[in-house]
């Protein structure tokens, strides 16, 4: 078939019958190429589905980049438990789509999760180090979902302590990860394994979890999309969480269709969820992927939510980043209404919305409550004995309060400013019939890990996750690198509740008139991971 191909690109030098001769050649005779850093999940399937790969091939391509770079080389720190059996599996799922076909587009399809997300076969741990051994005895919701898909669970990821007291956004279990764009600079949490995981292309894709950012801070970071969508969309039923009125899991990516494709497998209704029975009725009737679009941005209306833009000195090359990600649009044909304005002081609500200040310590039990007998831990209170000094201050102080959340009249006001804000941004997306707004996530330049920002994490002159705080739906896509220190920047996407097709549209027209997705410079590609076909 090669030899076919080549004949026919001869043919365009050396007669004016090339264009018949090129013609009749078949068009899997024409080469197609295959680089790992790129590939989405339609180019894996179209590999594997023409026999220049197999899901075997694909898991011993990520293990040989895990081996390079995760503790060696870079040391980026990302992996805390890889699945021992994942190249069997992956023989296995190769061996059934050749007999019986895919189970779906994720069939052999390597996943890593954030090590909140409960495996039966391997521990979930929070990267909080009196958890280490903690063994969940079933998958959680997503999970189960994914494997029943035919996805591979390539192993557990790294993160910001979920329990403990991390240094520098590490844990006390396995540290802090690096950043593969520059390892003096933050690179987001908590979901911090995944997103460097996936800027290193460890695996396809990979699952985050959010309560104030956690998607997307990290995907910003990374130069990756990030999906955080409509609370009551994606279960949490086996999901470690510290907020049930703002908890999200969700996927992080190197494409907009990879984020999509996993959303079409883990969105929908779970009975143990009790949010997820606002999704009845209102998934889409044919899959997330159909919506990619080219030319996505044409005709959209987007109105750009300057209520959420800082300003100063810090802020100098952020914001001119978004200037250009506003042009852009425009260029690729949107519609940009600017600005749009709900008339609140967003900034100054935001804190008081954060409902894990009083929820996370009966979240925590909840979960816990739900592990096998002999868990080592399997209460708040027993966790704060066991645990010590490492134990978050935050879960100790609400610890406290568990008794008096009946009535507890700040939370009280914490979901009346959750409601008063998610008001006020329908109103103006309804007033001005727009399609999505569009804000930056931060246009601070990222903490210096050796210098970071006072009280950085929970700082909000530099975070804008307004999203977690009201439940819409967000995405995160690249749109290009800082000047002075090469990290990415990401522009945020903000949707109403449900309507994750429309901005998976927007997003994916965004990301084709740009292109701002560019490898860590820090894991290069190793032999073998390009080839053509």
């Amino acid at each position: 078939m090669m030899r076919l191909f080549r004949l026919a690109l001869r043919a365009l030098v050396i007669g004016p019958w090339s264009l018949v001769l090129l013609a009749v050649v078949p068009a899997t005779a024409r080469a197609a190429r295959f680089d790992l850093s790129t590939a989405t999940i339609a180019d894996i399937n179209a590999a594997v589905d023409a026999g220049a790969l197999s899901s075997e091939k694909l898991v011993s391509l990520y293990l040989a980049r895990i081996a390079a770079y995760d503790q060696q080389g870079p040391k980026l720190n990302t992996i805390i438990t890889l699945n021992a059996k994942a190249l069997d599996t992956a023989r296995a799922l190769d061996v059934e789509r050749k007999t019986t076909g895919r189970r779906s587009p994720l069939h052999g399809i390597p996943i890593l999760v954030k090590d909140v997300f409960d495996t039966f076969d391997m521990p979930t741990s929070g990267n909080f180090k009196p958890m280490a051994t903690s063994q969940p005895s079933r998958d959680s919701f997503v999970i189960a979902r994914l494997r029943a898909a035919g996805a591979i669970i390539l192993g557990k990821l790294n993160q910001s302590d979920w329990y403990g007291v991390g240094q520098n956004g590490g844990g006390t279990l396995k540290g802090r990860v690096i950043s593969p764009y520059n390892p003096q600079k933050a690179g987001g949490g908590s979901s911090s394994g995944t997103g460097a995981a996936m800027a290193a292309w460890f695996a396809t894709v990979g699952l985050g979890s959010d309560t104030t950012g956690s998607i997307i801070v990290p995907s910003t970071l990374n130069n990756l999309v990030g999906f955080s969508t409509t609370h009551g969309l994606v279960s949490r039923t086996g999901m470690m969480w510290s907020s049930p009125a703002q908890e999200n899991g969700g996927p992080m990516g190197r494409s907009v269709y990879d984020c999509a494709t996993v959303l079409g497998v883990i969105a929908g209704y779970d009975a143990a969820d009790l949010p997820t029975q606002e999704s009845v009725g209102r998934l889409p009737d044919r899959p997330y992927t159909s919506f990619i679009a080219r030319d996505g941005l044409k005709g959209v209306r987007i109105g750009v939510l300057r209520e959420m833009f800082h300003t100063g000195p810090l802020h100098a090359e952020g914001l001119a980043l978004m200037e250009k990600a506003l042009a852009d649009l425009k260029s690729a044909g949107a519609l940009v209404v600017d600005p749009v304005l709900t008339g609140l002081d967003l900034f100054k609500l935001l804190p008081d919305a954060d409902t894990a200040d009083y929820e996370r310590a009966a979240a925590i039990d909840k979960y816990l409550a739900g592990l096998p007998a002999d868990a080592p831990i399997r209460s708040v209170e027993e966790m704060i004995a066991k645990g010590g000094d490492l134990v978050k201050p935050e879960i100790i102080a609400t610890a406290k309060l568990r008794g008096s959340l009946d009535r507890h009249p700040a939370l009280a006001s914490v979901y009346k400013t959750q409601a008063l804000m998610r008001d006020a941004l329908r109103r103006v997306m309804e007033q001005y019939r727009l399609d999505v707004l569009v804000l930056p996530y931060r246009t601070a330049q990222p903490d210096d890990i050796t210098k970071p920002l006072p009280g950085s994490w929970r700082n909000f002159e530099v975070r804008n996750h307004i999203a977690s705080s009201t439940g819409f739906p967000t995405m995160i896509v690249p749109g290009g690198f800082f000047p002075s220190d090469g990290m990415p920047f990401g522009v945020q996407f903000l949707g109403l509740p449900f309507t994750e097709p429309t901005m998976i549209k927007i997003a994916s027209g965004y990301e084709a008139a740009t292109h701002h997705r560019r490898p860590a410079p820090r894991t290069p590609a190793l032999p073998g991971e390009s080839f053509d076909y």
